[in-house]
């Protein structure tokens, strides 16, 4: 289980992250020789992680994440995952989220979500993907998308 994270620049999140995404989805998050820096401060994607809680917590949104929903580290981290989409969303996300834990992974998701602001955003062509580290935990659930627009 992970715990709120302290450092986004964590490798062995970044190995959890990638090793998870590339088993279950079958290819790479990032191209082969970046690293967790890129991936936290420059990816145009935007990536964001929870935990097992029984009401998960972000513990991870890299720069593009925080941008989209409005909040730096500090605010997004440890924030309940829920609260990322409005509470008419919510039963649509968590029905995703069960049939993540089902299949593994998920693709194609288009969704709203809402900013701190109150802006709301549809994030389109989004991955959801079971984080299991290598000895077959299972850690949390991650979520990448490249394209959103404002509803």
């Amino acid at each position: 289980m992970l715990a709120v994270m302290a450092d986004p620049l964590d490798s062995a999140f970044f190995d959890l992250l990638t090793g998870s995404y590339r088993r279950l989805v079958g290819t790479d998050l990032v191209v082969p020789g970046r690293d967790a820096r890129w991936l936290y401060e420059d990816a145009p994607f935007a990536v964001l992680a929870h935990n097992t809680d029984d009401d998960p917590r972000f513990v991870y949104g890299n720069r593009t994440a925080q941008s989209c929903f409005e909040m730096g580290w500090d605010e997004i981290v440890g924030l309940p995952s829920r609260y990322s989409a409005e509470a008419p969303e919510r039963g649509e996300r968590q029905r995703l989220l069960e049939a993540v834990a089902r299949d593994g992974f998920g693709r194609g998701y288009r969704g709203i979500r809402i900013a701190k602001s109150g802006r709301r955003f549809f994030i389109e062509d989004g991955v959801i993907w079971q984080l299991i580290d290598d000895a077959g935990t299972f850690c949390g659930q991650a979520a990448t998308f490249a394209r959103w627009t404002d509803v």
